[in-house]
């Protein structure tokens, strides 16, 4: 068995159920076809990384989907909020005898399979790794231990998760990777030109 593990966690790709804050300004239809695009973009990086890897579904498990066996393990989110569905994956791979284990967005069209090898590279090194993100957040937390502290007590989705979740890790050695850029409004839409396509009517 492979001691490494990256774990993707996805929303169902439905219309008007992911990016809604993108939705706003390219709609529904449009944000959900950004999304699909970026699903397609996480998968094909994640296949290159070595590591069993573990897509974890926000809403049900769908067997026919781009996460194609024998590639992907299929899971479910569990939990109330985002903290406590994270915690909750990383203890079950965990208990399943994992040593280092990755978690990643699917959002990011800068993310590469060479961001997630280096991360996992760190991990031998440092109790944890982190990918800050543009937007106060983080695209990537690597870790080798439970730290069940940094789940808790965050206001998800603003742009204090990562100063916040810092604090917690301040007696423990991390590694930081380059800061990323996240897709979730339009704004973040325009370095992109290979996504110009879903919304230029917007543009």
């Amino acid at each position: 068995m492979n001691t490494n593990a990256l774990m993707i966690f996805t929303r169902n790709p439905e219309l008007g159920q992911c990016k809604t804050r993108l939705a706003k300004t390219i709609g529904d239809q449009a944000a959900l076809d950004i999304y699909k695009h970026l699903l397609k973009h996480t998968a094909e990086v994640a296949k290159h990384v070595d590591a069993d890897k573990h897509i974890f579904y926000s809403e049900m498990i769908i067997e026919n989907d781009l996460w194609t066996k024998p590639h992907f393990f299929k899971q479910l989110q569990e939990g109330s909020d985002l903290g406590q569905r994270m915690q909750n994956a990383f203890d079950k791979l965990f208990d399943s005898g994992y040593k280092n284990i990755i978690i990643i967005g699917s959002d990011l069209m800068d993310l590469k399979a060479n961001i997630i090898a280096l991360a996992f590279e760190n991990l031998q090194t440092n109790d944890v790794v982190i990918g800050p993100a543009e937007d106060g957040g983080y695209y990537l937390l690597g870790m080798k231990k439970r730290i069940p502290s940094i789940f808790k007590n965050k206001l998800w989705g603003t742009d204090s998760v990562l100063k916040d979740t810092l604090k917690d890790l301040q007696n423990l050695k991390i590694f930081q990777l380059k800061e990323l850029n996240d897709i979730d409004t339009f704004e973040d839409l325009k370095p992109y030109h290979q996504l110009k396509p879903f919304y230029n009517s917007h543009d």
